[in-house]
């Protein structure tokens, strides 16, 4: 049974899930591109991918930051490591999650982001514009790319997500847990980190598969 045990929680750590631009297993990607770079020892992602994670209209999805005029830098800088994450780190085992839909049969959920990462995201982006809570659905997409749905209001961050929580949880229905951990405790997902001591990650994978 212990090995059975074993066995489960290694499937669980060092894996890509099944996703659409995943690369099927991890491994090393020395040409990762700007804030991706941090996954280079080990990725989920390819070169390409990292590049077009940067752009505010990528071929990845064909998602527009700028649905509601320009999406500051510094807030933009967050949704470009949020994204680097879910496209490149081999860490996200445990919250791997059948998905229903057309273009990935995987994803995260509940996914326990560091407070730190949580709250400065939402310190960066208060001021930014939107207008939806949930990103993953909803869009009018006749065009092309997303735009609002009729008859929603662009209105600050702040607004639409009264806390760093009710941000990280709902604006990709569920995929992030804000929690009270911080950074290098070894209890949450950090979406930045210094890659030269090493992916913090890692442990966390381990402490919860």
């Amino acid at each position: 049974a212990t090995a059975a045990v074993t066995a489960a929680q290694d499937s669980l750590l060092n894996v890509c899930m099944d996703a659409k631009h995943h690369k099927t297993e991890p491994g090393p990607e020395g040409q990762l591109y700007g804030q991706c770079v941090l996954w280079k020892d080990n990725a989920c992602c390819t070169a390409n991918t990292s590049v077009e994670a940067h752009q505010d209209q990528s071929y990845l999805y064909k998602f527009n930051w700028d649905h509601c005029g320009a999406m500051p830098e510094k807030c933009k800088r967050h949704f470009i490591q949020d994204t680097c994450l879910y496209e490149c780190s081999p860490n996200l085992g445990p919250w791997i999650d059948q998905a229903d839909t057309s273009w990935r049969k995987e994803r995260i959920r509940d996914v326990p982001l560091c407070q730190e990462d949580c709250e400065q995201w939402w310190e960066d982006c208060q001021d930014a514009v939107t207008c939806k809570v949930n990103w993953h659905k909803g869009w009018n997409w006749t065009t092309g790319t997303n735009q609002c749905p009729k008859g929603a209001m662009c209105q600050k961050f702040k607004f639409v997500f009264p806390t760093a929580a009710a941000l990280c949880e709902q604006i990709w229905s569920g995929s992030y847990r804000y929690t009270s951990h911080h950074r290098g405790s070894g209890r949450c997902i950090q979406m930045w980190f210094d890659p030269v001591q090493g992916n913090p990650n890692v442990a966390v994978a381990q402490y919860y598969a």
